[in-house]
């Protein structure tokens, strides 16, 4: 700085009244202050780790005149302090960092123990009994949460002063407890591979501060390690060889001869695996290229075990079935009825309309009255639903069926507790990734036979691998393809469209003449596709066809980002459908309030909610610093510091919507979504209406995506494990 400015800098000490704007992510805040010296409140603008009402602060700084804000004190450097009066104390208990103290217990504790309040909590918490209110249950909620929190203060200051957001301070404090500092300074690319939200970048600034060499080996193998994973995020179990490097380069900013050694390293180590596919020399991560090493030998362990029932008669069980359902089967359905009768394993795939839950019933019935063993699941809760609906018999997800175990973080199901059961169906499998199937297979006891129900045709797993497309393409289990759409089913525009999508043929975009389940809605532009968008969501499609605009209304997009991706639909349409009131709490980038539709988006063992799960908000506890979500008619409690697995669903992406089925669907369709516009997605999308879609956008890039299937190729192995293991 120089003199001149330095003549300018001033110091500020005060209490903080209240904090108008904190961003956890950067740690730029704007606070109103009880300044010494200074009869109003002052507003100071600056950065800090973590930040309450009722701190002091020190603050070095300049005044501005801010044309819009006013008078303000812009610090250079900001330290906080303990509150030591009794005001300040009870703002800052007061202000809902610590759960289980909101304003009322805060003056209570204050009036109770005056400024040793915090003596008291540290030293002897069996004495917050004293205070009226207090009892056992809530005064462990306090000495726990200020606990808690004086490590997650600690961690905020760490990523503070090594220039990183703080905002995923309190799921590091969960991953690593008491001992986060010191995991963090010994090894910062941990934080990458443990903590969702925390990239190689940020973990890398972390270790260039704490002064580990760009070319040092732990940085090398974290990129590498770094590089797969992120393959391993776009569906892929391994990627080759050269395609690993090149990445790993662009990561590292360092010579492909130090990868090599890296990767040399790492295979050494057997934390990844060097094999071929096809032609290609691929790098694996260890425990993807085990997974799908171990469904091919379980598969093959399952085909050679003969069948759990005796023969059965399908000249006899045929008209039997058709007495009992009042349905005829057609020749086609009946075919597969008949083999799925006499094998081990079947596969059976096709799109919507083409008999697929008659045959699975058909089949279920006539194993039921053979008093066979049953168990049927799906990879969501939704999907289960709906195949308990269809069946008439009790489907669970994969997670319920093999009932994972949260202290041991494994299934209780396993190779030694099998399920128990003659036949396991798997529902809606073009959804299952390779980890999951492993899971599912090494629980298939050998004396079982295994029916894998799913669309061939639909977006592969969001995981990795393509377990579906991989059995199927194999050829060493038997699959039936079913094509031949019912003259039912025929009836509906939804099922007509997505077969003509599926076949590469443009749909029928022209109004229809009268009332239908599908329409195509022309948009210009995404600021037109926007508009049109929200008013179909809040007020066309509710008042036409009777629906909910939140229950039962779902806008599925191509893309998270963009003017009509995901993330600035749910903006809008939440400003339009739950406008937040006072109860709100905002975290993340999100604004979260009572009412408003949420999705999960990752997998949390603990309180049984999956990626893609979709709740509601019941209540947002300012006191205890939580929120309530039901899902499904059960509610579960998150903390404010754990939202960032939670997402505003009205708007989500197609792949997010795998395994579940909405009344109605509006899905925008525009040029922009260029990179993402493929003829799966798009029949993913449309295939997830039940009563109504609503295509919105340009017929130009409705046709970029029927035309297009180049959808990504995904490096896996599993077809050459089976096709190896193949019967000659």
């Amino acid at each position: 700085m120089t003199s001149q400015a330095d003549s300018g800098t001033e110091v500020l000490a005060g209490l903080v009244e209240r904090v108008t704007f904190h961003n956890a992510e950067t740690g730029f805040c704007v606070l109103r202050v009880k300044a010494r010296g200074h009869r109003d409140l002052v507003t100071v603008v600056g950065h800090a780790a973590m930040i309450s009402a009722g701190e002091w602060i020190t603050a070095s700084g300049i005044w501005l005149n801010d044309r819009t804000h006013g008078l303000q004190f812009k610090a250079h450097f900001l330290k906080t302090h303990a509150p030591s009066t009794r005001e300040g104390i009870e703002k800052y208990l007061g202000s809902g960092m610590i759960r289980g103290i909101g304003p009322v217990y805060a003056r209570r504790l204050v009036k109770q123990f005056g400024t040793d309040v915090f003596d008291i909590v540290e030293a002897t918490p069996e004495r917050l009994r004293e205070v009226e209110g207090i009892g056992p249950l809530r005064a462990a909620k306090i000495t726990t949460g200020w606990a808690d929190q004086k490590v997650i203060r600690e961690i905020m200051v760490f990523l503070h002063q090594h220039a990183v957001g703080t905002a995923r301070a309190v799921r590091i404090f969960k991953t690593y407890g008491t001992d986060a500092v010191q995991v963090m300074s010994e090894n910062p690319y941990r934080l990458a591979r443990d903590i969702r939200g925390i990239g190689f970048r940020t973990a890398d600034t972390i270790a260039e501060k704490l002064g580990i060499e760009k070319t040092a080996q732990i940085r090398l193998r974290a990129g590498v390690s770094f590089a797969l994973a992120e393959a391993m995020g776009n569906g892929h179990c391994g990627l080759p060889r050269a395609e690993l490097i090149t990445l790993a380069e662009k990561l590292l900013d360092v010579p492909a001869t130090l990868i090599e050694s890296a990767l040399h390293e790492e295979l050494a180590e057997g934390t990844v695996i060097a094999d071929r596919v096809g032609d290609a020399e691929c790098i694996f991560l260890a425990g993807l290229y085990q997974a799908e090493r171990a469904i091919a030998e379980h598969l093959q362990r399952i085909r050679r075990a003969p069948l759990p029932w005796s023969a059965i008669d399908a000249d006899k069980a045929l008209p039997w079935i058709e007495q009992k359902t009042g349905l005829t089967l057609a020749a086609s359905q009946a075919e597969a009825i008949r083999l799925a009768l006499r094998s081990k394993i079947l596969v059976i795939t096709g799109g919507p309309g083409v008999g697929k839950t008659t045959i699975v019933n058909s089949i279920l019935r006539v194993l039921h009255a053979k008093a066979v063993k049953l168990l049927l699941c799906a990879p969501t809760g939704r999907a289960a639903k709906r195949m308990s609906e269809a069946t008439g018999m009790e489907a669970r997800t994969i997670h319920r069926l093999l009932e994972f175990d949260p202290k041991a973080f494994g299934f209780k199901r396993s190779d030694e507790n099998p399920l128990d059961c003659d036949l396991l169906v798997v529902d809606e499998s073009s959804m299952v990734d390779v980890l999951l199937m492993q899971s599912l297979m090494k629980a298939v006891p050998g004396t079982a036979a295994l029916l894998i129900v799913g669309d061939i045709d639909q977006l592969p797993s969001v995981g990795p691998g393509q377990v579906l497309a991989d059995i199927i393409g194999s050829g060493a289990v038997p699959v039936v393809r079913l094509t031949e759409v019912f003259r039912q089913a025929a009836q509906s525009k939804i099922i007509t469209t997505a077969h003509a999508i599926n076949a590469g043929r443009m749909p029928d975009l022209t109004p229809p003449d009268a009332e239908a389940d599908f329409y195509f809605v022309p948009a210009a532009d995404p600021e037109q596709a926007v508009q049109r968008i929200v008013e179909l969501v809040s007020k066309r499609i509710p008042r036409r066809f009777g629906l909910d605009p939140i229950r039962d209304i779902q806008v599925l997009c191509p893309m998270n980002r963009g003017g009509v991706g995901a993330r600035s639909l749910n903006i809008e349409l939440q400003a339009v459908l739950n406008p937040a009131g006072d109860k709100k709490v905002e975290r993340f980038g999100w604004t979260f309030a009572p009412g408003d539709k949420v999705m999960q988006i990752e997998n949390d063992y603990d309180r049984e909610v999956y990626n893609g799960d979709i709740g509601s908000i019941e209540d947002v506890d300012l006191n205890e610093g939580e929120v309530a979500v039901n899902f499904d008619g059960r509610t579960v409690v998150f903390a404010f510091g754990e939202l960032d697995t939670l997402v505003p669903a009205y708007a989500a992406t197609i792949h997010k919507s795998q395994g579940s089925e909405y009344p109605a669907v509006v899905i925008p369709v525009m040029t922009q979504h260029y990179a993402m516009l493929q003829r799966n997605l798009i029949y993913t999308g449309v295939t997830r209406g039940r009563k109504l879609v609503v295509l919105v956008g340009q017929k130009r890039a409705v046709a970029i995506a029927v035309k297009n299937t180049s959808g990504r190729r995904r490096w896996s192995k599993l077809d050459e494990w089976l096709a190896a293991a193949k019967p000659g």
